[in-house]
């Protein structure tokens, strides 16, 4: 006698140990949600009914396919997975199967191991196949309204140079700029052009969301960042 898993009860195991293996890793859960579960159950029916496998099969891209379920996102990774076997799947097996493959690979590890996703939709589809054949789409997100925000104001009475996500960036005197993003990342403040130093590396931050970088002139010496609410100063730039 074959083996059929219950798709939807795969699909919770896939998520359970999911999070089990974030948990290993110091990650906190990914919540399950209804747009990410239904752009990744009707990708699986698809993938099911074309004999298609890759993640543009459908001429789309994962974020395009969360977009049009309904999911505003901030952040998309997707995993695919497909399993066939002749003497048939149990629940677990398959959910196991899906899960421990994506551990063991590399950029789906990644995936798994992404530390700012927050939320997670699971599709599993059996395809028309004569021998058992599972599809399983696995996407993760970060939704829009969990955008990182942090502000650089200068108050310096000269131009700063600053990196933010690996762009450049100038800023005039008195003038505030906020920066969005969907991951934390580093904001370097460098020195300006026309400073009488050679060095230009001048502090280094973790760009927090909610943080406050003020730029301002520090008693003749040069020039110092403060950042606020959280988040050490650092020195003077000579």
């Amino acid at each position: 006698m074959v083996d059929l898993p219950d798709t939807a009860r795969t699909e919770i195991a896939i998520i359970e140990m999911t999070n089990a293996f974030r948990h290993e890793q110091k990650l906190g859960n990914v919540k399950r949600n209804k747009e990410l579960d239904l752009a990744a159950r009707l990708f699986a029916e698809y993938l099911a009914k074309t004999g298609k496998f890759a993640h543009e099969a459908d001429g789309r891209q994962p974020a395009d396919r969360a977009k049009a379920a309904g999911y505003k996102y901030c952040m998309i990774a997707e995993n695919l997975a497909s399993h066939l076997d002749s003497r048939g799947f149990k629940t677990a097996g398959l959910a196991g199967a899906a899960v421990e493959g994506w551990k063991n690979s590399p950029g789906h590890r990644k995936n798994m191991l992404q530390p700012h996703v927050t939320e997670i939709g699971v599709g599993v589809a059996k395809a028309p196949d004569r021998d058992p054949k599972f599809l399983s789409v696995q996407l993760f997100g970060r939704p829009e309204a969990l955008k990182y925000q942090f502000r650089i104001e200068n108050k310096a009475g000269q131009s700063i140079t600053y990196s933010a996500f690996g762009k450049s960036h100038t800023l005039e005197p008195r003038v505030t700029v906020t920066h969005s993003a969907c991951d934390p990342g580093e904001v370097i403040f460098e020195q300006a052009g026309g400073w009488l130093t050679a060095k230009k590396l001048v502090a280094r931050f973790e760009a927090r969301d909610g943080a406050v970088f003020v730029v301002k002139a520090d008693a003749g010496k040069g020039v110092l960042v403060e950042m606020s609410p959280a988040g050490k100063n650092q020195p003077s730039w000579r």
